[in-house]
């Protein structure tokens, strides 16, 4: 099986991703849980939820692999 690369995110996110996702964002892709991520946010898990969902629907990411991938070249 041969793995393709996928090209490096070069720019900004557009549509921009609000101050909220952005946070949300660098907690996933540093190991948190859903659970994890909202106790430190002071939010619900449910709201992280949604969070990463209308991040993936802006960018159209279909995985937390992807997620992970987009925060570390945003430096998050």
């Amino acid at each position: 099986m041969s793995l393709t690369p996928h090209a490096p995110y070069t720019e900004a996110p557009s549509p921009a991703l609000t101050p909220r996702e952005l946070e949300t964002l660098r907690h996933i892709a540093s190991g948190c849980t859903y659970l994890q991520a909202a106790r430190q946010m002071g939010l619900s898990k449910h709201t992280v939820d949604a969070y990463l969902r209308r991040i993936r629907a802006k960018l159209n990411i279909t995985s937390t692999a992807e997620l992970t991938r987009l925060a570390i070249s945003l430096g998050l």
